[in-house]
C-alpha cells in the first residue's frame, strides 16, 4: 500500500506534467500564430478574376515575409526589405471606398496582379470591332508601350468600362489587375486606384490544393 508521501509526490507530479504539457501547447501556439503572422499563410480563392491562373476554390501559400515584415494588427508593414515587381500576384487590403460604403474594404483579402510601379504610365484599353466577327481584344499599355501577358484572359474581348488611363503611379504605390480582366474590380474601378505597397500582405507562390484539377496541387504561381 502506497505511504501518504509516494501519494504525494505522485500528485504532484501529475500537476507538474499538466503544467508542462499546458506550457508546450502554448509555445506551439504562439509559434504557429507568429509564423502564420509573418511568415506564411494559406487563402482560398473566392472569385474567378484571377482565372485562368487561378480557379475559384484553390487553396494557395503566401509569403508574407517576402516584401517586409508585419506584426499583428498592424494594416501597414513595419519593415520594408523588397517591392513588388510587375507580375507579382499578391494579396493585400485597400482602405475603405466610399463606392462601396456597406462594406469594410480593410478587412477584405483580394488577390490581383501587379501591372504597374511607381513612376509608369499606365493605360487600359477596351477591343475594338472591325466589322466581319473580326477586332482587338483590351491591352495594356505601360509608358505608352503593349505589355505581352500570356497569363491575361479578356472574356468579352476588351469591355468598355474597363478603360482605364493613362495615368501614372505615383511613389510607394502600383496599380493592380486581376487576369481575368474583363470579370475582376480591380484598380480601374477603385476610387483611388493606387495601392501602397505597405498594404501588401504578402507574394502568392504556390498552389497547395485545387478542387478544380488535382494536377494543380503544386503549380508555382506566376
Amino acid at each position: 500500500m502506497p505511504s501518504p508521501l509516494d501519494l504525494k509526490q505522485e500528485k504532484k507530479t501529475w500537476k507538474e506534467e499538466a503544467i508542462s504539457f499546458f506550457r508546450t501547447l502554448i509555445t506551439i501556439l504562439l509559434i504557429a500564430f507568429g509564423l502564420r503572422t509573418c511568415v506564411i499563410e494559406p487563402f482560398k480563392i473566392p472569385s474567378g478574376s484571377m482565372k485562368p491562373t487561378l480557379q475559384i476554390g484553390d487553396y494557395i501559400i503566401v509569403l508574407k515575409f517576402w516584401y517586409g515584415l508585419r506584426l499583428p494588427f498592424v494594416t501597414d508593414s513595419v519593415v520594408e526589405w523588397n517591392e513588388p515587381k510587375h507580375g507579382d500576384v499578391v494579396v493585400f487590403t485597400r482602405p475603405n471606398d466610399p463606392r462601396t460604403p456597406d462594406e469594410d474594404d480593410s478587412a477584405i483579402h483580394i488577390i490581383k496582379r501587379v501591372v504597374a510601379l511607381p513612376g509608369d504610365t499606365v493605360e487600359v484599353t477596351a477591343g475594338t470591332s472591325l466589322g466581319g466577327g473580326k477586332g482587338s481584344a483590351g491591352q495594356l499599355l505601360i509608358n505608352g508601350q503593349p505589355v505581352a501577358e500570356p497569363y491575361a484572359r479578356w472574356v468579352e474581348g476588351g469591355a468598355p468600362e474597363g478603360r482605364f488611363g493613362p495615368k501614372t503611379v505615383p511613389p510607394g504605390h502600383v496599380l493592380l489587375l486581376g487576369d481575368n480582366r474583363d470579370q475582376s474590380k480591380d484598380s480601374r474601378f477603385w476610387t483611388d486606384p493606387f495601392l501602397d505597397m505597405r498594404r501588401i500582405k504578402g507574394k502568392a507562390v504556390l498552389i497547395f490544393w485545387s478542387w478544380d484539377k488535382l494536377s494543380r496541387i503544386g503549380t508555382v504561381i506566376r
